[in-house]
C-alpha cells in the first residue's frame, strides 16, 4: 500500500514537471527599451536612526552628554534634540530638551594634546609619541576626518553639564 502511494506521488510529480518544461515564453514585440532602475546617492547626509548616541561636548571639549532622540514638525523638520545628562548606564539620566539649531556638529573626532590621561577623548586614530620612551613623553594626539561615515563624531552645545542638569526635565507625554 505504501509503496503504491510513493509512485503515485511521483508519476504526478513527473507529469507536472512536464507541462511546466513544455511552456516557452512569450516573445514581445514592443520595441519599447526595458525601463531601468536609478539609485540616488545622498552623500554628506546623516542618517537619523544613527544620531542616538552621538557624544555632546560643550566649547571646552569636556564631554556633557548625548543625544537620546530628534524630535521633528509635521513638516520633517527636526526642532528639538533631546540629550541625556548624567546617570550610568542609563540609570539616573536627567533628559533635557534642548534647540536643535543650537546644536553644531562636528565630523573631526575630538582632539587632544597634553600630558597624562584625557577621560573625555575619543579613541584616536593615529598616535606620535616625541621624545625619549621614559615613561614620561608628551603625546599628541591626530585624529583623520570621518566624512564618509552617515552621523557626525560628536555635537558642540555651549553648556556645563550643571547647567542641563538644572534644566527641566524633558518628559514624553503620552
Amino acid at each position: 500500500m505504501l509503496m503504491k502511494s510513493i509512485a503515485a506521488g511521483l508519476a504526478g510529480t513527473a507529469l507536472l514537471a512536464t507541462v511546466a518544461f513544455a511552456q516557452n515564453p512569450t516573445a514581445t514585440t514592443d520595441k519599447t527599451p526595458v525601463a531601468t532602475t536609478t539609485t540616488t546617492s545622498a552623500s554628506g547626509e546623516w542618517r537619523a536612526s544613527k544620531m542616538a548616541g552621538v557624544k555632546v561636548y560643550n566649547e571646552a571639549n569636556e564631554n556633557i552628554g548625548s543625544i537620546n532622540d530628534l524630535l521633528m514638525d509635521k513638516s520633517g523638520t527636526v526642532k528639538i534634540a533631546v540629550i541625556g545628562v548624567g546617570g550610568f548606564l542609563g540609570m539616573g539620566e536627567h533628559l533635557v530638551a534642548v534647540p536643535y539649531e543650537k546644536l553644531k556638529f562636528v565630523n573631526e573626532a575630538v582632539a587632544y594634546t597634553g600630558t597624562g590621561a584625557n577621560p573625555n577623548a575619543k579613541p584616536a586614530a593615529t598616535t606620535t609619541t616625541t621624545g625619549a620612551a621614559t615613561g614620561a613623553d608628551k603625546t599628541t594626539t591626530t585624529t583623520t576626518s570621518s566624512s564618509s561615515k552617515w552621523y557626525p563624531d560628536h555635537a558642540v552645545f555651549n553648556a556645563t553639564k550643571d547647567q542641563l542638569k538644572n534644566m527641566p526635565e524633558f518628559k514624553y507625554s503620552e
